[in-house]
């Protein structure tokens, strides 16, 4: 799987309101692009994908801007990526036969690996909340080791 580039714009202006989250009140598309060195007009698309997904709602007008909907703990980056990019799949490549009955040699074994690989992607995604990923941007939490083995974040605490 390879995070896309709107999925990981997504992320970081989602991140941005997380980490201003006790300024209280919306924060414009120009503040947010501006503190993430986003481009507005694709900010503002990725957005409204957001706020049709629920994570974000939206206030027109002077003053007005985006805020999350739900608390920056109950918003996993996983929930967000599928928002803008749809499901975590490591490709559509179909089901496996239930009955391991394929119709090409090996398939079937291997449609059953993708799957399962996609769904660890989704669980270890799932692990991380804005809350958490605040708290490491902050420096109150440590971060994920880049260096070592993935750790799923799942079997860890979240915030």
């Amino acid at each position: 799987m390879r995070v896309s580039t709107r999925g990981d714009y997504a992320c970081r202006a989602l991140l941005s309101l997380a980490l201003r989250v006790d300024e209280g009140g919306p924060t414009s598309v120009r503040d947010i692009a501006e503190r993430t060195g986003l481009p507005q007009p694709y900010l503002e698309q990725i957005l409204l994908a957001l706020k049709g997904a629920g994570l974000v709602r939206s206030k027109r007008g002077v003053g007005g801007g985006y805020v999350l909907a739900r608390p920056a703990a109950e918003i996993r980056i996983a929930e967000i990526l599928s928002a803008v990019d749809g499901p975590i799949t490591l490709g559509d490549f179909g089901e496996p036969h239930a009955d391991g009955a394929c119709d090409h040699e090996g398939q079937c074994v291997l449609l059953a690996v993708w799957k399962q690989a996609g769904e660890v992607m989704r669980r270890h995604l799932d692990g991380y909340t804005l809350a958490s990923i605040a708290e490491m941007a902050r420096g109150d939490a440590v971060w994920p080791a880049v260096d070592s083995p993935v750790d799923s974040p799942v079997d860890s605490p979240v915030a």
